[in-house]
Formats: structure tokens, sequence, C-alpha cells
């Protein structure tokens, strides 16, 4: 439900690196809100995907494949993107594969509405292969365990994944490269309409504002980033930021809300989001 005050804002993102490198400059008190207070909730992406679908958060970080069943009440802001610019999430599994052997196999996947596995429909077709949510930070260990046949990995799992011997079978974001010529946007934030577009503006404003803290004063930010870097030490997190958080994030840009129009024509055209007629992008 929206903030009982109408100065009290509920923030909703991951507890990964990157958000966590994202917000730091607005959680760690470093700039100007403008009279807003932010309560930060930090959830999984698929759980924060649904509770954007029930509107109860002002603001939220979401997955691209997600936006379309939330357009309605909720409208992107122009910073805060996830692009895979010629990388992204990834199938792994225990032994080498073709992409194609991926057909009928049983993959764990992080979420049902994460970009993830929009894209990997996208390569291999609708129903192509079969697949079982497993909390994201648990993908790798259930895959090594034998559990699945191979998983679809986000977040640092992209850079930790052969600590648990796993061999990549495809990177989504370099397919998506290759075959369109664009990044692949994996996940925005997004923030309620009905706070009305002065109010969606001047914070939108003041997420940009967050990044761009967080930017200027990089090892500051990636040391509060730490706490949330599962297996990796400060210069894998590092790495990971800087794939994550960078000019992208301060804005879309014309490319960027090209590839955002892309993929969810795609995944209209093979029946796997609804369509949205207009994407705005607030800020």
């Amino acid at each position: 439900m929206p903030s009982k005050n109408d100065k009290c804002l509920i923030l909703g993102h991951s507890p990964d690196p990157d958000d966590a490198f994202m917000f730091y400059g607005l959680a760690a008190d470093k700039i100007d809100t403008k009279g807003w207070h932010f309560t930060h909730v930090l959830q999984d992406i698929q759980t924060l995907n649904d509770r954007a679908t029930r509107g109860e958060l002002d603001i939220t970080a979401i997955s691209i494949h997600a936006y379309p069943y939330v357009a309605d009440r909720y409208a992107l802001t122009s910073c805060g993107a996830s692009m895979g610019d010629g990388y992204g999430p990834m199938v792994v599994a225990r032994n080498p594969m073709r992409v194609d052997d991926l057909h009928g196999k049983m993959v764990a996947i992080p979420g049902e509405r994460t970009t993830a596995f929009l894209a990997l429909n996208l390569l291999l077709g609708r129903g192509a292969f079969r697949h079982t949510v497993v909390m994201f930070d648990q993908i790798l260990r259930y895959v090594a365990d034998g559990r699945a046949d191979a998983g679809l990995i986000i977040h640092e799992g992209q850079l930790t994944y052969a600590q648990q011997n796993l061999h990549k079978i495809v990177d989504l974001g370099e397919w998506w490269k290759s075959s369109t010529g664009l990044p692949l946007p994996l996940g925005g934030n997004c923030i309620r309409r009905d706070l009305g577009k002065p109010a969606m503006t001047e914070i939108a404003a003041i997420l940009k504002n967050s990044i761009e803290y967080s930017l200027a004063h990089r090892p500051e930010a990636v040391q509060h980033a730490l706490q949330y870097a599962r297996d990796m030490g400060k210069d894998l997190a590092d790495r990971f930021v800087g794939m994550y958080v960078n000019e992208w994030t301060i804005d879309y840009g014309e490319v960027g809300r090209r590839a955002v129009r892309e993929l969810l024509h795609r995944g209209h055209q093979m029946g796997l989001v609804p369509k949205v007629c207009e994407i705005d992008f607030v800020g």
C-alpha cells in the first residue's frame, strides 16, 4: 500500500552489491532528499516483482520482464537500469553441452518473471525446457548437487560459477547483443504513478543523485556494497559493480530505451508478456 505519510517512501531493492552501491548515497545520508524519507526494503528480485503486482512499494527495483504486469500502476524511472552490454545472465551446468542440448532439460531459475527467464525463453522457444524456481543465491549449489540439469544464474553467480566447477553453456547478454546489437535490459526502478508527476520527477532526481554520488565516491560505495557480496572479495565486487552500475544506470539513453522496447516487443510476439502500448521513463 502507499505510504501513509506523503513524505515517507518505501524503497525496495535487491540485497546485492550493485543495488547496494547504487543506493549508497541515499542509505548513508550523503545526499539531499528534499524532505523525503526513504525506508529501504531488501528482498530478492522475484519477491520484489511479486510485491510490485500488488502495489506494495512506492519505488522498487523490478525485472524488465515483470514491468508489463505493473505498467498501469508504475512508471519506470530513467535512472537505475541494470544493462548487460554483451554480457548478462548465464546458463551453467555440471558438464559442457551445446545450447540445443538444453531442450527438454530441467533448469533451475531464479523466478518466472525475471528477465533472465524471459531471455532464455526467447533463445530456446516457449516451453522448450522444464524449470524449477530456486532462490537465486542457491542455484549454483543446486546444480552442483545434481538436482537440476542446468541453472540460470544472475547477480554475482555470473562471476563465481567456476568455484562450483560448473561450465558456462550460454551467456544470454552476449546472445542478445549478437542478435539485436543492443544491451540486454535486465532490471530497472519503477515508481508509483499515484504519487503524482511532480513528486515522481523529484524522487527520480533524488535516486539519480544517489547513483551519481556513489560513482563519484566509488571506494567508499564499494566498501558499503561488500556486505552484500556473497563469495566475492573487494576486487571481484568492484568488477561486478562496474558491470551493472555505469552510464546506463544514470540514464537509459535512447539506446537503452530502444532495448527495453525491443525486449518486451519480442516477448509479446512470443506470447510471453502482455503488450505495453507506451513505456514512459520518469526523470
